[in-house]
């Protein structure tokens, strides 16, 4: 059927042929009315009427295929003049049917595609990225990006439906069924994108540093070196941000702030911020290498949003021990370095002024929560026994929240009952722990600092008021807007931090028997009988609690493990294999013993006494979970490995969560982490 068949006349055009027969019509009234009054003129009438409409329907049948002919001849003409128009756009425009199939394409377009005879080709043959499919289904227009011959373009392709045409036409119409076409316009975006990406180049980066350890490397180093070697610093800092066009301020003798566009920024976390090792080798004579730690902020247009940023990273590398840069934008944190232990402060200012600072914020309230993490240990309970025993000195309600009561802590929790002289309700569980906040509440976090890993998260959403008491590093997931923040990740234990508050925040405070056996168990258990992590304050605080009362022989009667117990880590320890020849990996069976996760960190600490094991992990299914239990003595970092994991602890002793109970799976993705992680040089 040709095209002249597939449409055919209406409006004006259709009435206006048409009336040679509506006339026709009135005659032959007419000639009806003429033959009533005289039949010879009526037949005489009827006849003439006849040859009428004969040569009118002649007229008609010829005139109109030669009108039809005549108006798609100018439609033809008119779309022609459209088409080289069209062919002239200075963009690439192509029309194509709906499977995609090019059909025409204008001048700009065949200089784009550069090839010959394209009409019948598809037009993800030149551009794969293109889905005809939405093109085709979409109900307004479908855009898609692409690279092409190095160039960045932008689509967009409008469907139009061909009835619409005749639709709206005042001449034809279609007598066929709906069909498609996809016209296509293709915009060159490379400029504009070019300087959207040097807009977000020339984007400030905000960057503070903090010489971890400035105080301690000038008393070890005689006195006519200290200028040198503060010099050296200054030089190695300012060298290393010059070279990117850096802005560098000397804010104090150890604290530096930096600017930088963000063109450079990538290229600093490539190298892995080498400034970290630079800095470590200047040397005038100090016995103690020199650290620093960065914070870096980006990824807002607000620069005081960055600057605060940068802040937020600077308080956690020095909250995970300093040695390290924490680069946070709005999206996420990466960590670089800290590798190297933390250092341990010998002065105890800070918990001096933290105890303090405490004192004042219960006594402002009227009863405080104390909670610790989810699985709860002996250092969990014991630093909150010593919190309770501070907020009671200060005469202060104050209860303890513990959903589950663990088999490694159930011997020191059967202590604190009535005939000890401790409250019936000074245990709750989540549930009454919620019903007893109110705006006068504040709640005291100790021994975690991840919201997820408390023993009740819901409880932090409720309070206005938290205090976070931690040893462990800080990781992204942090417990927000807290009124009181004591980090510190040189310490052995929560116990060991909350033995030294004990000492400042009140001059009458009296601890009971009970109480010093669980500090000095929590103290004992987090240092594997203090052999990990150990400082001089770790053995200062042992000793306020022994001065205290407190008795090792009657708290290592406490901590002693059941056979099944002994059974099962002797079992994981028989069962261990040796990763790269330096990583003791094992799996703890959970279903004969009572507290799994302990005895799956007791193992990895006796796994540690086997010469030639730089580090031990123990993986334990528990609960639809498998729980990592890592340790190392010195060389390693396993904080770093379990982060990657999605956990964290200390350099020492740290420990993962994975979900599911797929213990293969898990060790698979344990020793790719650490084979991934030993090629990059990160351990």
């Amino acid at each position: 059927m040709g095209k002249k068949d597939r449409v055919r006349l209406k409006g004006h055009i259709n009435r206006f042929l048409k009336w040679p027969f509506i006339l026709g019509i009135f005659l032959l009234a007419t000639s009806a009315m003429i033959f009533a009054m005289d039949k010879t003129a009526g037949m005489f009438s009827f006849f003439a009427d006849a040859i009428y409409l004969f040569i009118a329907f002649i007229l008609l049948r010829v005139n109109k295929t030669r009108i039809m002919s005549e108006l798609i001849n100018f439609a033809s003409e008119y779309n022609l003049t459209q088409r080289q128009m069209m062919h002239s756009l200075s963009i690439p425009y192509v029309l194509l049917d709906d499977m995609g199939r090019i059909l025409w394409t204008n001048k700009e377009m065949e200089n784009l595609l550069a090839k010959d005879n394209v009409v019948g080709k598809n037009i993800t043959m030149f551009f794969p990225l293109i889905e005809i499919s939405k093109a085709k289904n979409a109900e307004e227009m479908y855009v898609c990006e692409f690279n092409y011959n190095d160039l960045s373009y932008r689509a967009e392709f409008n469907r139009f439906d061909i009835e619409d045409v005749y639709k709206h036409s005042k001449v034809v119409e279609s007598l066929e069924g709906n069909q498609h076409l996809i016209a296509a316009y293709f915009f060159d975006v490379t400029e504009t994108k070019q300087l959207i990406q040097d807009n977000v180049n020339e984007r400030m980066v905000a960057c503070q540093i903090n010489i971890d350890n400035y105080d301690e490397v000038m008393e070890n180093i005689e006195e006519v070196r200290r200028s040198l070697l503060s010099a050296m610093i200054d030089r190695v800092v300012t060298r290393y941000f010059t070279r990117i066009d850096g802005v560098i301020k000397k804010l104090e003798k150890d604290k530096y702030l930096v600017i930088f566009k963000y063109r450079y920024l990538e290229m600093l976390m490539n190298e892995r911020f080498t400034l970290l090792e630079e800095v470590k080798s200047v040397n005038f004579g100090n016995s103690i290498a020199v650290t620093l730690s960065a914070g870096i902020g980006f990824g807002e247009k607000s620069y005081i949003k960055n600057f605060e940023y940068s802040r937020m990273a600077m308080d956690m590398a020095l909250g995970r021990g300093g040695d390290q840069v924490v680069v946070k934008s709005t999206e996420k944190v990466d960590f670089f370095g800290g590798k190297s232990k933390s250092v341990e402060k010998q002065t105890r200012v800070k918990a001096r002024v933290k105890a303090l600072a405490l004192r004042e914020i219960i006594l402002s309230k009227d009863n405080v929560l104390i909670m610790g993490h989810k699985i709860g240990d002996v250092d969990s309970f014991g630093s909150s026994i010593g919190i309770y025993r501070c907020i009671k000195s200060l005469n202060k309600t104050a209860k303890i929240v513990i959903n589950d009561v663990t088999h490694s802590m159930q011997p020191m929790y059967e202590r604190f009952t009535v005939e000890n002289g401790y409250e019936e309700d000074l245990f709750v569980n989540s549930e009454q722990a919620l019903s007893l906040v109110n705006p006068n509440t504040v709640v005291i976090v100790v021994d975690v600092n991840r919201p997820s890993y408390t023993d009740c998260p819901e409880l932090l959403e409720k309070a206005s008021n938290i205090v976070v008491l931690d040893h462990h590093r800080r990781n992204p997931e942090t417990i927000e807007n807290a009124v009181l923040s004591y980090i510190e990740p040189f310490a052995s234990s929560a116990s060991e931090m909350v033995s030294e508050i004990l000492q400042y925040i009140n001059d009458e405070v009296v601890l009971t028997q009970e109480e010093v056996d669980a500090l000095y168990a929590g103290i004992m258990i987090d240092t594997n009988n203090f052999t990990n992590r150990t400082g001089v304050r770790t053995f200062e605080a042992a000793a306020f609690l022994r001065r205290r009362g407190a008795d090792v022989t009657r708290v290592r009667m406490l901590l002693r493990d059941d056979m099944e117990d002994y059974k099962a880590k002797a079992k994981a320890i028989e069962n261990a294999e040796v990763y790269l020849g330096d990583f003791a990996i094992t799996c703890c069976e959970a279903k004969s013993v009572l507290s799994p996760t302990v005895v799956g960190a007791q193992s990895a600490n006796e796994l540690l006494n086997i010469r030639g094991i730089k580090a031990a992990f123990v993986l334990t299914p528990y609960n639809n979970q498998i729980y990592i239990s890592a340790r190392s003595i010195d060389t390693v970092n396993v904080q770093l490995i379990m982060e990657r994991l999605g956990g964290g602890g200390h350099s020492n002793i740290a420990g993962a969560q994975l979900d599911g109970d797929n213990i293969y799976g898990a060790i698979e993705l344990l020793k790719n982490t650490i084979r991934e992680m030993k090629e990059q040089g990160d351990l």
